[in-house]
């Protein structure tokens, strides 16, 4: 599950907006907004998963581990 941290990490290492997320994942700028809250509000799996899925056709992976979380740029991946 993307949180709202690694959402707004993964934005900036591919310099995208909010808006272009949004286009990206296929999912609306309210939702996109929600998601990336931290005032955890609710948000839908499946928005969820749409951004996940939008992030790693961008080459980000979303890293989870009992140490933390955090998100990599793969090298290679062109997409902006």
């Amino acid at each position: 599950m993307i949180s709202a941290r690694q959402s707004r990490a993964a934005r900036a290492l591919r310099g995208w907006t909010l808006e272009t997320l949004a286009d990206k994942a296929r999912v609306s700028l309210t939702a996109l907004k929600r998601l990336e809250s931290e005032n955890g509000l609710d948000v839908f799996e499946s928005t969820r998963d749409e951004v996940r899925r939008a992030f790693e056709r961008g080459g980000i992976v979303l890293l989870n581990s009992d140490q933390g979380v955090g998100v990599m740029l793969v090298h290679g991946k062109s997409e902006t």
